[in-house]
C-alpha cells in the first residue's frame, strides 16, 4: 500500500493548461467518489486552486503504478490526454516524498508567492470536504493533521511569512507600479471571494480612492462593499462605472471569459483616453489574453505575478533552509504509518494529532530544466 501524490502547479505547467485541470468546488466529492468506485485507490484528496491540482491518495501496490492509473484518471476524466506528452506537466511523489511535498504546500514553500498562507486555509477545506464525504482513512488523516500542526510551527518559528505573502498582495504591488501610487485610483473587484476580499483590503490600505464590488451574488457583494466601505454593483450592471475604473482585479469562478476583447474594444469607445489595468486571479482565467492587442490596455494573470513574487523571494529565500530542517525532522515521525499502510478496508474517522515527514519525489516525467 503506498501514499501517492501526483499533480501539477505553477511550477509544472501555464495557465492554460492548469485552467483545463481545474475543478470548481461543487465537482470535487462527486470526483473522489468516482475515482474510489473505480477502485484505484482507498483514501483520497483532491486540491484544486488557481496554482495547482493535485491528488493525494492511499493505494494498493506500489507507487509507481498507481501514480501511472491516477495520471490516466486525471487526463481522462478533465480531456486532457496531451498533457501526457508534455514534459514535466504532472508530477508524482511516493511515500514520504509525498508526505514532505504536502508539508511544503501548506507551509507555503511550493507557491508562487514564498511563504503565501492561503493555501493553508484551502488544503484545510479540501481535507474536511473529503473527510466529511468519508473518502479519507487512517493514513490520510493523520498525515492531513501533522501536516497542518508543521504549517503552524514554521510559522511560528520562521520569518518565511513575513511581508507580502499572498496572491492579492502582489497583484496591488503590481498595480502600484504600473499607476505610481493608488491616489485617486478607482478600483473595480469582480467576485466576492477570500482572494477578492484581500486585495480589496489590499488596495484600500495602499490608498485607492474608491472600490466597487460586483458579483453574482449581490448580497454577497453588499456585505463585502459594506464591510470595507465601498460600493456594491450588480453584476449584470458594472459596465455602467466602468468608464471610471482605472484597475480591475477579476476573481470568479465562471468557467468561460467574463471579460473578452470584443466586449472590452466596445466599453473602451466611450472611456476617457486613460490607462487601464485589468489584474485576472482566476483559474480558470476570467479575462480574454487578447485584450492585450488594445490600447492602454494592461493585462496581468496569476503567471504574470511571478516576477513580482520574485522580489519578495529574495528577501525570504534565507528561511527556507530552517523551514526545510523542520518539515525533515517532523516527516520521519510517520515512516512507521507508511511502512505498516492503511488499515484494511480504508477505515475512516477522525484524524489523530502526531508528527511527520519526507524525503525526496520522483517526476512521472522529466522536470523542466
Amino acid at each position: 500500500m503506498s501514499l501517492i501524490v501526483i499533480g501539477l502547479s505553477h511550477r509544472s505547467a501555464p495557465v492554460e493548461l492548469r485552467e483545463r485541470f481545474a475543478y470548481p468546488e461543487p465537482q470535487v466529492v462527486p470526483t473522489l467518489a468516482r475515482l474510489k468506485e473505480s477502485g484505484l485507490v482507498r483514501e483520497a484528496v483532491l486540491l484544486s486552486t488557481c496554482n495547482r491540482v493535485e491528488l493525494y491518495a492511499v493505494a494498493d501496490g506500489g507507487s509507481s503504478d498507481g501514480a501511472s492509473a491516477l495520471a490516466e484518471f486525471l487526463v481522462t476524466d478533465r480531456g486532457c490526454r496531451e498533457a501526457l506528452t508534455l514534459e514535466g506537466a504532472l508530477y508524482r511523489h511516493g511515500d514520504l516524498a509525498g508526505v514532505e511535498h504536502l508539508f511544503q504546500v501548506a507551509c507555503g514553500l511550493d507557491s508562487l508567492v514564498l511563504g503565501e498562507t492561503e493555501i493553508l486555509g484551502q488544503l484545510k477545506k479540501a481535507y474536511d470536504a473529503a473527510l466529511a464525504a468519508g473518502h479519507t482513512g487512517r493514513v490520510l488523516n493523520k498525515v492531513f493533521q501533522n501536516a497542518f500542526s508543521v504549517a503552524k510551527k514554521v510559522r511560528s518559528e520562521t520569518s518565511i511569512q513575513r511581508g507580502n505573502t499572498s496572491i492579492a498582495s502582489v497583484a496591488v504591488d503590481l498595480a502600484e507600479k504600473i499607476f505610481d501610487g493608488l491616489q485617486e485610483r478607482d478600483v473595480m473587484v469582480i467576485g466576492a471571494g477570500d482572494t477578492s476580499e484581500k486585495t480589496a483590503r489590499a488596495l484600500l490600505s495602499r490608498g485607492a480612492r474608491s472600490l466597487f464590488v460586483s458579483n453574482r451574488s449581490f448580497e454577497r457583494a453588499a456585505e463585502l462593499a459594506a464591510e470595507l466601505g465601498g460600493r456594491a454593483i450588480r453584476f449584470e450592471d458594472w459596465e455602467q462605472e466602468f468608464a471610471r475604473i482605472d484597475i480591475i482585479i477579476s476573481s470568479t469562478s465562471a468557467p468561460h471569459y467574463v471579460l473578452d476583447r470584443a466586449r472590452l474594444a466596445r466599453l473602451l469607445e466611450s472611456r476617457p483616453p486613460k490607462s487601464l489595468l485589468l489584474i485576472d486571479i482566476a483559474v480558470p482565467r476570467d479575462i480574454d489574453p487578447e485584450v492585450r492587442d488594445l490600447d492602454g490596455v494592461y493585462l496581468a494573470n496569476v503567471d504574470d505575478l511571478q516576477s513580482v513574487a520574485a522580489e519578495h523571494l529574495r528577501t525570504r529565500r534565507v528561511e527556507i533552509a530552517r523551514c526545510e530542517a523542520i518539515i525533515r525532522e517532523r516527516a520521519r515521525g510517520l515512516q512507521p504509518l507508511l511502512t505498516q499502510g492503511a488499515h484494511p478496508g480504508g477505515q475512516t474517522g477522525a484524524a489523530s494529532r502526531s508528527t511527520t515527514g519526507a524525503s525526496a519525489g520522483m517526476d512521472i516525467f522529466p522536470s523542466r530544466s
